[in-house]
């Protein structure tokens, strides 16, 4: 049996969970199932020591399916992340300069593997990464111009969709035609009177039949759903009122998947849900990619586990890469010990001597330190 490992998800508050939609709720419920350490850290308790170690206040939390009820928060302490094994980034949009922080913070871990990996979401916004597949799209324009967010509506001859670059479900997306009263106040707000870029996509009417999310864990499906709109609704998106709809992968997806892998792999975006509406790509959202709970409802899946297996998967192999690295290292000099759990720890650290124990089965607390 493998041993447990220590996981640290940074995320948004606690309180803000919904244990009916939320796929951080089961992904955390699942690996206290499988018996391993899960720590909770907000991004703004993350710091950097004097010598670059990375650590973050952590509160250990005890999960149950439970509304009102879901959360046993224990008592915090300081971690160096380096002593975990999996540090998850599921904090939601918008990635603006406060969120940025972060994941640049979580850049400078060593030891522990993070996903997804914080260059990689740094690099990837979430609605202009998929022009890097602009042949898989509809018709896309980026621009602050109203002059030329006319003139794009002109070309397609149809209605077009605008939205905020760094918005989030469904927030700021207008759809608006040439001869909508409204639209040139539309676009002035979009564009917040021609000062900041937005996103204009030609409208697809084949989002009345369902916008598709589909889960990609490293390059590859493990799961979709359809998201369909209200009556009177444009927006799809499961916050503003779009239902959820079983659906399966199509010659399409597939191929836009197979598209899209190689890079998600390249840069490190393990867990990633890709939009498609109507055989085109819209969006690749790359921060906390929900659905997980819709998809195993309708499908009589547990997608969480399937994540997971592949995140473990991942971190036992960084793991065991550490150990050949310093077998090498190692070689020749007699005043290194074996790599372990332990010695990678600072020696006489409180946390070192909690964690052990933990690893042990030892169910003590009483070393760890309270920041």
């Amino acid at each position: 049996m493998s041993s447990p490992l220590i996981l640290v998800f940074v995320m948004d508050p606690i309180e803000s969970i919904d244990i009916a939609g939320d796929t951080t709720f089961v992904l955390m419920l699942e690996a206290q199932r499988r018996g391993h350490r899960v720590l909770v850290a907000y991004p703004e308790d993350l710091a950097v020591r004097s010598g670059g170690a990375v650590v973050a206040r952590v509160t250990p939390v005890t999960w149950q399916r439970v509304e009102g009820d879901f959360a046993k928060p224990g008592e915090p302490f300081e971690l160096r992340l380096d002593e975990a094994d999996l540090v998850c980034q599921r904090q939601d949009p918008p990635v603006d300069a406060h969120y940025r922080t972060a994941p640049q913070i979580l850049g400078l871990v060593k030891g522990a593997l993070v996903l997804n990996h914080p260059a990689g979401i740094l690099a990837a916004n979430e609605k202009l990464y998929a022009l890097g597949f602009a042949d898989l799209m509809a018709p896309t324009e980026v621009t602050r111009s109203i002059p030329r967010l006319l003139e794009f509506m002109e070309e397609i001859g149809t209605s077009m969709i605008v939205k905020p670059l760094d918005g989030r479900g469904g927030e700021g997306i207008f759809q608006v035609s040439p001869h909508d009263r409204n639209l040139m106040s539309i676009l002035e707000q979009a564009t917040r009177f021609g000062t900041h870029r937005t996103m204009a996509q030609q409208y697809l009417p084949d989002v009345r039949t369902g916008d598709k999310r589909i889960l990609l864990v490293d390059g590859e499906p493990i799961g979709a759903v359809l998201r369909v709109p209200g009556a009177g609704e444009t927006r799809s998106n499961l916050h503003v009122g779009g239902k959820a709809a079983k659906t399966s992968l199509d010659e399409n997806d597939l191929e836009i998947v197979a598209a899209l892998a190689p890079m998600l792999r390249e840069e490190g975006l393990f867990f990633v849900g890709i939009d498609v509406i109507g055989g085109r790509l819209t969006e690749v959202n790359v921060t906390s990619p929900t659905g997980v709970q819709e998809i195993d409802a309708l499908d009589g899946a547990c997608l969480e586990a399937d994540l997971r297996d592949a995140a473990e998967r991942a971190a036992r192999a960084r793991g065991e890469g550490r150990r050949r690295a310093w077998r090498q290292r190692a070689r020749g000099r007699s005043d290194l010990q074996p790599f372990s759990a332990a010695s990678r720890r600072a020696p006489n650290s409180s946390v070192t001597s909690s964690t052990t124990s933990w690893r042990s089965g030892i169910a003590s607390q009483s070393a760890l330190k309270p920041q």
